[in-house]
């Protein structure tokens, strides 16, 4: 794609393909997704027939192959879907991240078989996936991950547990990654597993600041049987898998995040323009200004970043892992900091839940901590920097 930027923008120049990917997001989600989303937040409801409402547009498997039903579309073209929907509600946009990323690992690392038989259904959202990487004794070092699957027969046996597992008890499939040997990166390997596996269970859904709008469960293992056939690669391979997940993983948060922060400027704009405070409208108090002035340009920043990132990942240049840890960090510290002066900005009315802001806030600050903390982000740019 062309990478110039629009000098009246800020942003990058999209091409009409990808203006026309915008604007269908954008559409879908002003029309099923916004007018429902703080009742969805209220009530801890997970919206599964409108987000399976996004298959037939493409938003099943965005840069899955076509083959078997993908868009074979760019990750920046994914950032661009997941900015928009986010716009409505953050954590719709983000589980729908979350089963792009399940049904890209099939599509990438299955075999022939393993796509044909489970891809489909995924792209065109019959089936939901989720990713199960997380333990509640391994997070940020994933290496660590305690589940046990042990072979027998044609079957591997699993015991153990996944927390914070997004879809969960609602999901169709997992991609689970499992210890099936050594201690360390090298005893990984990953399975897809079906939800109606013998021995699988889910834990109660968590009560949370945020993300209401989509399920958070233990995915629970008791003498749990999956075929060998559900296998993604060789055994061993787990570990590649999940860390070949986290770069786009990283831009899709942060996209989530730049569109919920958007969200939440374009209201405290509105508000300003509409307040009155001592004889005239708030937006003319030059305090106010400079705050959506810093705001504006952070936020301009963040996005462009991001973009950056993504186009980097798409090129599969040498420094895109380090990038997008870049992009992560930025854009989602940027986020929450801009939707949170965004409440301020609202002053009382920010903190009603039917203005809307405080929702955002709350979905946005998980973006700082999943998909790899953001003292993990500084840790692998850090390392980018400093290896020779």
């Amino acid at each position: 794609m062309d990478t110039l930027v629009d000098s009246a923008s800020g942003q990058f120049e999209l091409n009409e393909d990808q203006l026309a990917i915008q604007d269908m997001a954008r559409a879908f989600a002003a029309d099923r997704v916004a007018p429902n989303a703080l009742a969805w937040d209220r009530d801890k409801h997970f919206p599964a027939d409108v987000i399976r409402e996004t298959g037939p547009l493409g938003m099943g498997g965005i840069y899955v192959r076509e083959d078997v039903g993908g868009s074979g579309l760019k990750r920046l073209d994914a950032v661009l879907i997941f900015e928009a929907l986010s716009a409505a509600c953050p954590a719709f946009s983000a589980f729908i991240s979350i089963h792009n990323m399940g049904t890209w690992m099939i599509d990438l690392f299955g075999n022939e078989e393993q796509r044909q038989r489970f891809v489909p259904r995924l792209t065109s959202m019959e089936w939901l996936a989720s990713y199960c990487l997380t333990e509640p004794n391994s997070g940020s070092d994933a290496a660590a991950l305690k589940t046990r699957a042990v072979l027998d027969g044609d079957h591997y046996v699993l015991n153990g547990a996944k927390q914070f597992i997004s879809g969960a008890g609602d999901s169709d499939l997992y991609v689970t990654m499992v210890r099936t040997g050594e201690d360390g990166p090298k005893g990984i390997s990953a399975l897809v597993i079906p939800k109606d596996a013998p021995g699988l269970s889910f834990g109660a859904n968590e009560y949370k600041m945020g993300w209401n709008a989509q399920s958070t469960r233990q995915v629970i293992f008791d003498n749990c049987r999956v075929p060998v056939a559900n296998r993604l690669g060789e055994e061993g391979d787990g570990f590649r898998i999940a860390m070949g997940g986290l770069d786009g993983g990283r831009l899709n948060i942060a996209a989530c995040s730049l569109g919920g922060a958007q969200s939440a400027l374009d209201k405290a704009v509105t508000y300003a323009a509409e307040r009155k405070a001592f004889g005239k409208a708030i937006n003319q108090f030059q305090a106010l200004q400079f705050k959506l002035a810093d705001m504006e340009t952070e936020l301009s920043a963040a996005r462009m970043l991001l973009y950056t990132a993504a186009s980097k990942l798409d090129r599969k240049t040498h420094d895109a892992s380090k990038w997008s840890a870049m992009a992560k960090r930025f854009v989602t510290d940027t986020g929450f900091n801009v939707a949170n002066d965004a409440l301020q900005i609202h002053g009382g009315y920010g903190y009603l839940h039917d203005y809307g802001v405080e929702k955002i806030v709350r979905d946005l600050r998980v973006h700082q901590i999943l998909e790899g903390t953001n003292e993990i982000m500084r840790v692998i740019i850090a390392r980018h920097m400093t290896s020779q």
